[in-house]
């Protein structure tokens, strides 16, 4: 079973359905988790949305307790909320993405795409990796062309 967090956000309902074409889908707001089916769950997402990981604190928990134990996702501001626990800093955008399309690549072989390959993704983006970013656990997998703002990483 996939437990989704959903931090207030519209587009977890489409999370939802993407992931429900693979596995049972469970999702509960930020305010009211199910300990039960969280316990249960064989991947936990954090799902987009509003302010910033520090905004969120017991998904940092729940991050931590989990860590190494179950697969994990991050959408969005799961994406940075998951980089917050590792000790990155999440800074603003100097321009800010909200529906915008942006061409991402993939900038390494530990990616599960080919290295090379390219997206064409909707964004909604206000805040960012700050970088320099070093990490023994994590390497950044896609970046934007444009930007070159980091949009993917995986745990090694």
């Amino acid at each position: 079973m996939i437990y989704v967090i959903d931090h207030n956000d519209s587009f977890t309902h489409n999370v939802v359905h993407q992931f429900s074409l693979f596995d049972e889908v469970h999702c509960d707001n930020y305010y009211q988790i199910n300990k039960k089916k969280l316990n249960q769950a064989s991947v936990i997402i954090f799902s987009p949305g509003p302010k910033s990981p520090k905004d969120y604190p017991f998904t940092s928990k729940i991050y931590k307790q989990f860590k190494g134990k179950k697969k994990m996702i991050g959408i969005c501001l799961g994406f940075q909320q998951i980089l917050h626990c590792e000790g990155a800093k999440i800074i603003e955008q100097k321009k800010i993405y909200h529906g915008y399309q942006s061409n991402i690549k993939v900038i390494n072989n530990k990616s599960l795409f080919q290295k090379g390959k390219l997206f064409k993704v909707g964004r909604y983006h206000s805040l960012k990796l700050k970088e320099p970013f070093k990490s023994d656990n994590f390497e950044i997998t896609m970046r934007c062309l444009t930007s070159k703002v980091a949009m993917a990483f995986e745990n090694n």
